[in-house]
């Protein structure tokens, strides 16, 4: 089960008033030199994260000095493990490494932490980064940037500081992602699509499973989810359930940061490492909810050596691309009412190659597929292929909602979204829950509101009709145009304003023409 440390969320800290993030990336990044983002995202996360069990462990430990008469023993490990909290010995001590943060050994002294962390703490045993002494990494700079990160403390107590620990860790993950471009978005989904996903599917309690997981940011915005939501604001006071967590990485370097991530927040979770297809560390696991963003159109995945797997109820997976085959594998982990929702490329809504429309014909008249989103362009680092969302359920009358046997909501948000800077695009939290709220209206919630088809947005379609579009999943087939804004200006009046418009750009552009020219033929150059 998901268990926290005692370190309430702070109401102040958020993306919008913590203001501070822009400026400690920039000091950060700036202390990077030559170093590559990828390797640099190690050393400084790292620290983030020693800063954080440290600011915790020292919390707890002031708690237990004032608790001594009690009976309570500051240097017993057992009182902080029984909080959730990691035994930090004196070496690997914040207090201690900041004092010899100018030292030329600082690299050999936060090794050291680091190995003393994980020994005595062994949830960690093999997670944190340990190459602070390597000679390619300039100590002058890391002893700065110790500094730099021992003055992430904000006022509202140790809780509060904490927490913003937590938001920067986050911040930075998002960085780093940009900065790698391409490789960074194996270890990293936009806020806004993991937002989305979580505010679709609702995880308020039971089972949730990620393949793919990379830094775990679909598990941190699911309890941070259940925690926006603890009061009974518009759920009846679901979210004072627990969740279990299920994930698997890959990647070894990836799988360290998720680990990090998950413990930067107090989130206890089983994430394992490995190859989902060729080594399902969770084989028997029947999840209540699925959140994943799959690679896309993944070449290698070892499909030649799976092709009898009993994962594959639907069809052979091309052995080129995993797409089908990660559809597959969620299906195969859904419990008997469990749902999932995950990224895909747009090609999964349409492709004929290689057998998968065949795959995708019989999942749609399982009935499995429950709705569909086609995504805008640029929200991810790691690709321009456009992508969508899928959400699968494994029973559509089970109760919880209306009986959806039989139908699909397809929903079009491509003309959605913000560009926050020349080449990325994010949804805006309107246009998160706009979405959201018509996926929980058109399934029937409680307190959603009446469904409604909006031309160019949202269509409830049937599976005939999805047949008789050959089994295509794409939104814009089904949604239709929007509504165009009527014209009542005159004929002849919008041609003589029109007319008149033209008159005066060609005017604009004779004259253009003519300064050019005369500019030429100044420097010698007669046309």
């Amino acid at each position: 089960m998901v268990k926290r440390k005692n370190t309430p969320r702070n109401s102040g800290a958020t993306a919008a008033n913590l203001g501070f993030e822009a400026q400690l990336w920039a000091a950060a990044n700036a202390l990077r030199g030559s170093m590559d983002a990828a390797e640099y995202k190690h050393v400084v996360l790292g620290l983030i994260f020693l800063k954080y069990v440290s600011d915790a462990f020292e919390a707890h430990r002031a708690k237990l000095e004032a608790e001594r008469d009690q009976g309570a023993d500051p240097e017993d490990p057992d009182e902080y493990q029984a909080e959730n909290i990691f035994w930090v010995p004196p070496e690997a001590r914040w207090s201690h490494l900041q004092k010899s943060a100018r030292q030329p050994t600082i690299g050999r002294l936060v090794d050291d932490a680091m190995a003393a962390v994980e020994r005595d703490n062994p949830s960690l045993k093999g997670v944190l980064p340990k190459d602070y002494a390597r000679p390619a990494l300039d100590k002058q700079r890391l002893g700065q940037l110790i500094d730099l990160v021992s003055n992430i403390h904000l006022s509202g107590g140790d809780n509060h500081a904490r927490d913003i620990l937590g938001r920067v860790y986050e911040y930075f993950l998002g960085q780093f992602a940009s900065a790698e471009g391409k490789k960074g978005g194996e270890f990293y989904t936009p806020r806004c699509i993991v937002k989305l996903l979580v505010e679709m599917l609702e995880p308020y309690r039971g089972r949730v499973y990620d393949p793919c997981c990379g830094s775990a940011g679909m598990f941190v915005q699911s309890v941070e989810f259940i925690e926006a939501h603890a009061t009974g604001n518009g759920n009846g006071g679901r979210a004072r359930s627990e969740i279990s967590i299920y994930g698997q990485e890959l990647n070894y370097t990836t799988w360290r940061l998720a680990k990090m991530n998950l413990a930067i927040r107090g989130i206890d979770g089983k994430i394992e490492q490995g190859d989902s297809f060729t080594n399902d560390r969770f084989p028997d696991l029947k999840a209540d909810y699925i959140l994943a963003n799959p690679p896309f159109n993944m070449k290698r995945w070892g499909g030649e050596q799976l092709r009898e797997d009993r994962r594959w109820k639907f069809g052979v997976p091309p052995a080129g691309n995993a797409n089908f085959a990660w559809v597959q594998h969620m299906i195969h982990h859904l419990a008997p009412a469990g749902v999932a929702g995950f990224v895909l490329a747009n090609g999964s809504m349409s492709s004929n190659q290689s057998g998968e429309g065949e795959i995708r014909k019989n999942i749609i008249e399982a009935d499995l597929v429950d709705c569909m989103v086609a995504l805008p362009g640029q929200l991810f680092y790691s690709t321009q292929i456009p992508a969508c969302l899928w959400f699968l359920a494994r029973d559509k009358k089970n109760g919880r909602f209306r009986d959806r046997r039989g139908e699909i909501l397809f929903i079009d948000a491509r003309k959605m979204g913000q560009m926050v800077d020349r080449t990325h695009r994010e949804l805006t939290d309107e246009e998160i829950q706009k979405i959201a709220r018509t996926y929980h209206a058109w399934r029937g919630e409680k307190d959603a509101g009446e469904y409604q088809d909006v031309p160019g947005f949202c269509k409830s379609a049937t599976l005939e009709e999805i047949r008789k579009h050959g089994y295509v999943l794409t939104p814009g087939r089904y949604v239709g145009a929007p509504p165009q804004e009527e014209d009542d200006e005159p004929f002849e009046e919008k041609m003589q304003r029109l007319v008149a418009q033209l008159r005066e750009q060609q005017a604009e552009a004779a004259r253009l023409d003519a300064a050019i020219a005369k500019n030429l033929k100044e420097l010698g150059y007669d046309l």
